[in-house]
């Protein structure tokens, strides 16, 4: 079996009573192991859904119900290894990411070993997403599929409506286990196992119907009391203490900075209480995070063994970065946003683009193989790459870009909201308030992009300071 992993992402999940609107929010950094990968954000029409699936790397072939909705999606442009839809927003405004790769361990995998001809990261939003009315259903959806196919890796999902959050992470081959993440609290989940404390009797848990029976019989649970899921089926590695746990550690600091702990420390916990109200600004800060005001930081002074220790956040290997929301002030119509940036995310901004739509953006849906700064996702690699020729010229640069891009969109976004209620058509309408946020955004990203040649130029160490 081919296999592709991606195996880097990060997410970051918020519910409605920690966000500062009331919104749920569920992000993800999606990475992969190659720095470019060109990505695509669009539309899947009900009679563009496959009825008879089959994946590509696995050749699983899945029946589909004959009445899926309509949902966006962010596909990889080249399809060599299936579609990858990554993330969306379905018409009942039901959000789903997947995935955000975790950790195993040679226990379970010798008592359920991984299905190579499984479902994985490739399948599953194209398998729940488009039937799903609840996160809830999503959790159950899946938990169904993975009985019935199982699953060749270990992956984490995330699902929300405007009420709850979900999130889901497999378990060998054919188990699995949910938590419904409390309302006033948050999630920083990098690729490790994340789901610790779990109470099999609580109305927030789901698990595969003999989850309990199997850690129990087969002696799984090295603690004396409870069961923590993270013992049980995680990795506890080296690898997660430079790899993993860092990402948590910084991302639980921003969010407390009360709380002193060890960016190394294995049993970081799972959920967490901001000490102030979470804004969409806060969740981009994290997932473009590079452990700045840190001596971890890759940009900083600190010597080169201390600096690079720790995986970052934001990386090289950003494909997309998305934010889905549900908003619970507003019309079901547009309750719905998918934010979204492309490329490494120090040097991007994340758009809000309404998800009851029929169509998106060229500049956002039409990357190919091919370079072209008239697409979205190119040009914000191109930035990113310049940006990281030297950080600390261009920070100031990029800062005051950020400020100024959200703030043009939270703009468009406000008068849009309030203008709905006078449009017939919801739906064109929201298209076009979409390509007016696509096309300030390649205006924005285009005149970055300028202004960092023009005094990059400068700076060039092919100069002589004599001029003739």
């Amino acid at each position: 079996m081919k296999k592709r992993v991606h195996g880097s992402c990060t997410s970051i999940l918020v519910g409605k009573k920690a966000s500062i609107d009331g919104s749920t929010m569920i992000s993800r950094n999606d990475d992969g192991h190659e720095a470019l990968d060109p990505q695509r954000f669009v539309v899947v029409q009900p009679e563009d859904q496959p009825r008879n699936y089959q994946a590509v790397i696995s050749g699983v072939k899945v029946e589909l119900p004959d009445n899926p909705m309509r949902y966006t999606s962010i596909p990889n442009s080249l399809l060599t290894n299936g579609i990858w839809p990554a993330a969306g927003i379905n018409s009942d405004n039901v959000t789903m990411s997947a995935t955000e790769t975790i950790t195993t361990n040679p226990r379970i995998q010798g008592i359920d070993p991984y299905v190579a001809g499984g479902i994985g990261e490739e399948d599953l939003v194209t398998l729940v997403l488009p039937y799903i009315h609840s996160a809830k259903e999503g959790v159950e959806r899946l938990g169904d599929l993975l009985l019935t196919h199982g699953t060749y890796e270990p992956n984490g999902i995330a699902f929300s409506d405007n009420d709850s959050i979900w999130w889901l992470e497999t378990i060998g081959g054919h188990h699995w286990a949910a938590v419904r993440i409390p309302d006033d609290a948050y999630v920083v989940a990098p690729n490790r196992r994340n789901i610790d404390t779990f109470d099999f009797d609580s109305e927030d848990t789901l698990c595969s119907e003999d989850l309990q029976v199997l850690i129990d019989n087969n002696h799984l649970n090295p603690d004396f009391d409870g069961y923590n899921l993270r013992h049980i089926f995680g990795s506890a590695s080296i690898k997660d203490t430079v790899y993993n746990n860092p990402r948590t550690w910084y991302g639980q600091q921003f969010f407390n900075p009360e709380i002193t702990q060890d960016p190394m420390d294995q049993d970081l916990p799972f959920i967490r209480r901001a000490n102030r109200k979470i804004s969409i600004e806060d969740v981009k800060f994290v997932l473009s995070a590079h452990f700045e005001n840190t001596d971890y930081d890759p940009y900083g002074s600190a010597p080169e063994d201390i600096k690079t220790r720790f995986r970052p956040i934001g990386i090289n290997r950003n494909h997309n970065v998305h934010l889905l929301q549900v908003r619970n002030d507003v019309p079901d119509e547009i309750a719905g946003i998918h934010w979204l940036a492309y490329g490494a995310n120090t040097f991007n901004t994340i758009v809000p683009f309404y998800a009851n739509v029929n169509e998106t953006p060229d500049s956002y849906k039409n990357a190919t193989g091919e370079f072209d700064l008239n697409n979205m996702y190119w040009l914000s690699c191109t930035t990113a790459l310049l940006g990281d020729t030297n950080y600390d010229f261009y920070v100031d640069m990029r800062n005051t870009f950020e400020l100024e891009a959200m703030s043009a969109y939270h703009a468009i976004q406000n008068a849009a909201d309030k203008a709905l209620p006078t449009k017939s058509n919801a739906t064109k309408f929201l298209e076009e308030i979409n390509a007016k946020l696509a096309k300030e955004s390649l205006k924005r990203q285009t005149q970055l992009l300028g202004e960092m040649v023009i005094s990059g130029s400068e700076q060039m160490k092919l100069r002589y300071n004599l001029n003739d």
